[in-house]
C-alpha cells in the first residue's frame, strides 16, 4: 500500500471533524477570547481553515521560509463569516487531499525544511511533516476551538465518540 493511501482515511476522518467544528463557530462571537493572550475565535478558526494549505505546500515544495530576507510572511485575514470560514476550509482541504493522493512514496520521503530568514528550524520527511504540522496541528487547534465553543454554550460536535452534546448513531 502506498503511503498516501494509508494516510488518506485518517486525513478524511479528521477533516470531517474539523468541518463540523468550524460550522458551529458563531459569528456574534468572532471577537471572543478566553484570555487576553489567546487568539480571538475568528482568528483561531481562520487559522484552522487555512491549515490544510500547509499540506499542499509540504507536498508541492521542498522548503518554506517564514521570514525571507527577515520579512515575516503576510498573515491571512480573519474570515468575514462562518460561511466564508467553511468555504476556505473546503477549498484548502480539497487541495491538500488532492496533493496527498497524487504524491508518490518517493516524494513523501523527501525532506521538507522550514526556515526563518534562512535559518533552518527543522527538516523532516514530507510525510512526517504532513502528519505532524498539518493533521496533528489541526487536531490541536480543533480541540482549542472546542473549548471556545463549550465556554460559549455552543454544542461541541462528537469527534471520536460522544461529546457532552452529541451521541453519534450506534453509540
Amino acid at each position: 500500500m502506498a503511503i498516501s493511501e494509508s494516510l488518506l482515511p485518517e486525513f478524511d476522518q479528521e477533516m470531517a471533524g474539523v468541518r463540523r467544528t468550524l460550522e458551529r463557530v458563531p459569528e456574534d462571537k468572532f471577537d471572543w477570547k478566553p484570555h487576553p493572550k489567546s487568539l480571538s475565535m475568528s482568528v483561531l478558526a481562520g487559522h484552522i481553515a487555512n491549515l490544510p494549505s500547509w499540506g499542499t505546500m509540504t507536498i508541492d515544495r521542498d522548503e518554506l521560509d517564514t521570514a525571507p530576507g527577515g520579512k515575516p510572511m503576510e498573515q491571512t485575514p480573519p474570515p468575514a463569516s462562518t460561511a466564508d470560514l467553511v468555504a476556505t476550509f473546503d477549498r484548502t482541504s480539497a487541495e491538500a487531499r488532492a496533493a496527498l493522493a497524487g504524491a508518490s512514496d518517493a516524494e513523501l520521503m523527501k525532506p521538507w525544511t522550514l526556515l526563518s530568514n534562512g535559518t533552518v528550524l527543522f527538516s523532516l520527511p514530507k510525510v512526517a511533516c504532513f502528519r505532524s504540522f498539518v493533521i496533528n496541528h489541526m487536531i490541536h487547534h480543533r480541540a482549542q476551538l472546542g473549548v471556545y465553543l463549550r465556554i460559549n454554550d455552543v454544542p461541541v460536535p462528537s469527534l471520536y465518540g460522544p461529546s457532552a452534546d452529541e451521541t453519534p448513531p450506534g453509540f
